[in-house]
């Protein structure tokens, strides 16, 4: 269980990067960020996330304000992998949760 715990709080913990790295290059970049590679990259790693946060969102969200609710709620499944991990690493010990 601890296992599981782990992935999905590294998985969260990598698509909030990419969220938040892509989120400063659109600051950074300016007009010009859609020839930067490294924007691009973030494009696509971040794709199946913000398709996902609309799937989820109501249509009354704006395409604009995807990536913020997709963060948000990456933000919440991090937090609450967060908590479990600790739930468990006070339950079975914290020696054993290195």
């Amino acid at each position: 269980m601890l296992l599981l715990v782990e992935i999905v709080k590294t998985l969260a913990e990598i698509a909030l990067l990419s969220l938040l790295g892509q989120g400063v290059l659109w600051i950074l970049a300016g007009r010009t960020r859609g020839q930067n590679p490294f924007y691009q990259l973030f494009q696509v790693l971040t794709r199946p996330l913000i398709r996902g946060a609309r799937l989820l969102s109501p249509r009354v969200v704006l395409d604009q304000h995807l990536p913020l609710v997709a963060f948000l709620l990456l933000f919440f499944v991090w937090v609450v992998a967060t908590v479990t991990k600790i739930d468990i690493c006070v339950r079975i010990g914290v020696h054993l949760c290195k």
